[in-house]
This record gives structure tokens, C-alpha cells and sequence, in this order.
């Protein structure tokens, strides 16, 4: 891959081709299969979810903000991961080497506190038999207060990530860029002395909050819920509406728990792994396993991010509904509006708010 276009000064390991070639068309078209994927999966549900109103409640908000940061990532750091993958050359410089880990470290706490949120949406759901008649629709402000938990939240605990990293420079042929795990003593004593112990305990803190958090406040909501899942099976109406609401609910929670535990163990567990090694990680591995490694746990987040809202649509019957409506070969294409008007009309017919009457 150490072959380079005449006065270009990048590298260019797509020709001619050999055997190292044959790594850069395979990064290549994985990307593109996941950029496409991540783009149009995630543009397409938060599309569906803005432009219906009868989909505007916290439960289909918390997963359009999820879509959001999804992508995000992929629209971003993807190509930027891979930009540098092929030539050794960062885009935007300094700047990319600190915001790529930030959204990505962003990526995961928005998705660990939704899948939090989720959770305690079903629990309520699962306990409160009266939110079964509720209109879906709920206040705006409601819906904000939520979303801003997750996302400040995120955004503030992801900050150190801004200033961990560091650009440098080795003469290697031709000039290769490498992020650097090093905060810059230049920064103030206080904020230094954080971003130390944030570099110190990033593994544990990785694994505590963006594994272990999502994972167990899952399984405890699941077990609670249970119980009075299992007793609302019964022959009456309402109470089987209720139960198939709250098998729907607990079967998108439990899918997105699992993909996001499945791209995210890997990552967590090889650090951990390294970090107790005793012998010298340069002496047990190669030179490239160790970068070979950071690239699969990437293109790993990379897979969450856009298998997320293909999984959402497959799981979730009215959000894959309202895609089907919106697709123009479908047989309803051709009456999206009266759908939205059928199901406003039906969950008007149990509750009508002011802002509706």
C-alpha cells in the first residue's frame, strides 16, 4: 500500500494493483455498502417520524434522535476513517484527529441513554394500564425535556475526548499522519489534570457506562415488567392490546440491546486484555495487528450505526408501516395521507386533546 500517484503526495494503494490493493478495494466497498446502508436508513426514519404526527410520541422521538447521531457518524467519521485508512492523511488535520473520537464517543452515550430511556418508557407502559388509552401524540416540550437529557448528557460526558488526542507527524516514505493518545501540556493545569484521569480510567469508565449501564438497566426493566406482562394476557380486549404493546415494546428494546452489546464487547474486551498483558504488546503481536484491530472496531460502530434503523423498521410495525407507505412501489404509496388521517382519527377517538379538538 506504499504506492503513490505521480507529484500527488498521498498515497494511492488502489493501483496499480497487488496484493496490498486488494485490503484498500475491500475497506472501500464495506464502506460504501455501510455509508449507503447508514444514510438512508437513518434519513429515512427521521423523515418518518417528522412529517407524521401520529408518530410524534417520546418512545419514536428518543429513536429519531438516536437516527440522528447515527447519522452523523456515518456521514462524518466514516469517511474520515477510511480517507486516512487509504492515504495516511487526516482531511481537516488536527481538528479531525480530536472530533472523530468525540462523535463516536457522542454515538455511544446517546445510544446507551436511549436505550435507558426506552426502558423506562416500557416499564411505565407495563405499569400503568391508563397509557394504553392515551393519544400517542404528546407535547412538544415533553418530548425536548428528553431528548436534551440524552444529548447534553452525552455531549458533556464525551468532552474529554476533544482535547485526549493528538496530531503527529513520521516520514515513512511519505509523510503519514498518526493520532496520538496525548494530551497537550499546554493545556490549563486543571483541565489537564481531568483529561489525565479521564485517559487514565477511559476503559473502565467505556465499559462501565457504555456497557455494563445499557446491559443491566435493560435486564432489570425486563424482569420487572415481566411480572405484570404475564398477567395481563387475559381474554379482555384492552388487556390483550396491552400485552401485544408490551411484547412489541420489549422485543425493540431487547434488539437494539443486542447489537449495540454485540459491536461494542469486542472493542472493551481486547483492551482490557492488552492492558493486563505483562509481555510487550509489539513483542506478542505484528506491527499491523494493532492498527488492523482499531480498524475493525471502528467499522464495528460503524455496522451499529447503520443496521440500527433497518432494524427499527423490521421490529417496529408502525414505523416499517409508514416507510411502506412512503415507498412508491407499495400498494398504499398512493394514499399516505389517508393513513395518517385513519390513525389520527382512531387514537382522536379515544382521547381528544385541546390543540386537536
Amino acid at each position: 500500500m506504499r504506492n503513490s500517484s505521480a507529484g500527488s503526495g498521498l498515497l494511492n494503494p488502489l493501483f496499480p494493483v497487488s496484493d496490498g490493493s486488494y485490503w484498500a478495494y475491500t475497506v472501500m466497498l464495506l464502506a460504501l455498502v455501510l455509508f449507503s446502508t447508514g444514510v438512508v436508513g437513518n434519513l429515512a426514519l427521521m423523515c418518518i417520524v417528522w412529517h407524521n404526527l401520529y408518530l410524534k410520541s417520546a418512545w419514536n422521538c428518543i429513536l429519531a434522535g438516536l437516527a440522528l447521531w447515527n447519522f452523523v457518524v456515518v456521514f462524518f467519521c466514516l469517511p474520515m476513517v477510511v480517507f486516512h485508512q487509504l492515504t495516511s492523511t487526516r482531511p481537516l488535520g488536527e481538528l479531525s484527529c480530536g472530533l472523530v473520537p468525540y462523535l463516536e464517543v457522542t454515538s455511544q452515550g446517546v445510544a446507551t441513554f436511549s436505550l435507558c430511556a426506552l426502558s423506562i418508557d416500557r416499564f411505565h407502559a407495563a405499569t400503568d394500564p391508563g397509557r394504553l388509552q392515551m393519544l400517542k401524540v404528546e407535547p412538544c416540550q415533553s418530548i425536548l425535556s428528553k431528548l436534551s437529557v440524552i444529548w447534553l448528557g452525552s455531549l458533556v460526558l464525551a468532552a474529554p475526548e476533544l482535547l485526549l488526542y493528538q496530531l503527529m507527524q513520521e516520514e515513512d516514505l511519505l509523510v503519514v499522519d498518526i493520532c496520538v493518545s496525548e494530551p497537550s501540556v499546554a493545556l490549563p493545569e486543571g483541565v489537564l489534570s481531568v483529561v489525565l484521569t479521564y485517559q487514565e480510567a477511559r476503559m473502565w469508565w467505556m465499559f462501565g457506562c457504555y456497557l455494563c449501564l445499557p446491559l443491566l438497566f435493560t435486564l432489570a426493566c425486563d424482569m420487572v415488567t415481566s411480572r405484570s406482562s404475564s398477567s395481563s394476557a387475559s381474554s379482555s380486549t384492552t388487556k390483550r392490546k396491552q400485552y401485544s404493546r408490551e411484547h412489541w415494546m420489549r422485543s425493540t428494546i431487547m434488539a437494539l440491546t443486542i447489537l449495540y452489546v454485540a459491536c461494542n464487547l469486542p472493542e472493551i474486551v481486547c483492551n482490557i486484555a492488552l492492558s493486563y498483558i505483562s509481555v510487550p504488546v509489539p513483542d506478542m503481536f505484528p506491527v499491523a495487528a494493532l492498527p488492523a484491530v482499531s480498524l475493525i472496531s471502528q467499522f464495528l460502530l460503524f455496522v451499529r450505526c447503520s443496521v440500527t434503523p433497518v432494524l427499527l423498521l423490521c421490529v417496529c410495525r408502525s414505523l416499517g408501516q409508514a416507510f411502506m407507505d412512503l415507498c412508491p412501489g407499495s400498494a398504499s404509496a398512493s394514499f399516505p395521507r389517508w393513513t395518517y388521517l385513519k390513525h389520527l382519527i382512531r387514537d382522536s377517538s379515544r382521547r381528544c386533546p385541546k390543540d386537536l379538538s
